[in-house]
């Protein structure tokens, strides 16, 4: 059910290609990685002792505290074997696909990418550019690429037209 409702939420464009639904579906490791982050740090706090708990931390006592850990380690163990069986698949489909590791480009050195999920809320007026990652900003530079051929062609054609209704009239 709810693997169906994040169907209905998933752009049109990650469902295109193969190559496309493995990219999204590493983003979706991204994000369990950030969740099994958290749930490590939860389930840590949940082992210090009771008296070391900030009043803010609204930490369960007694009992609940355990059960609280068990649940939370049980769905840490959950995550990190979605998260291996996911990079598996991607792996295996690099390997199918038989891609040269040549043609995965790297980024810049010094690129550190956006924490998804994690991080300042954005101003009113941010667009979002900060927090997209190297695949986003990689379809939006094909698009504009894209764009700028497109409207190379289209000037050349217009250049070229201009210019045979020129010598046309020339000839007249």
């Amino acid at each position: 059910m709810e693997q169906e409702g994040e169907a209905l939420d998933i752009d049109p464009i990650w469902t295109t290609s193969r190559t496309a639904r493995q990219i999204y579906a590493l983003t979706e490791v991204e994000k369990d990685i950030t969740r099994l982050l958290s749930l490590a740090a939860s389930s840590i706090s949940l082992l210090t002792l009771p008296q070391t708990d900030s009043p803010n931390d609204n930490l369960p006592q007694g009992e609940e505290r355990s059960e609280q850990f068990v649940l939370e380690v049980s769905e840490y163990f959950e995550r990190l074997d979605s998260i291996q069986g996911a990079i598996r698949s991607s792996l295996a489909h690099i390997r199918h696909a038989r891609i040269a590791p040549s043609a995965i480009n790297a980024p810049p050195p010094g690129f550190i990418p956006p924490s998804l999920g994690v991080g300042l809320p954005q101003a009113d007026g941010d667009d979002g550019k900060k927090n997209r990652g190297l695949q986003e900003e990689r379809i939006e530079h094909d698009a504009w690429q894209g764009i700028l051929a497109a409207l190379t062609r289209l000037k050349a054609a217009q250049d070229a037209n201009k210019f045979s209704q020129s010598s046309d009239s020339m000839e007249q």
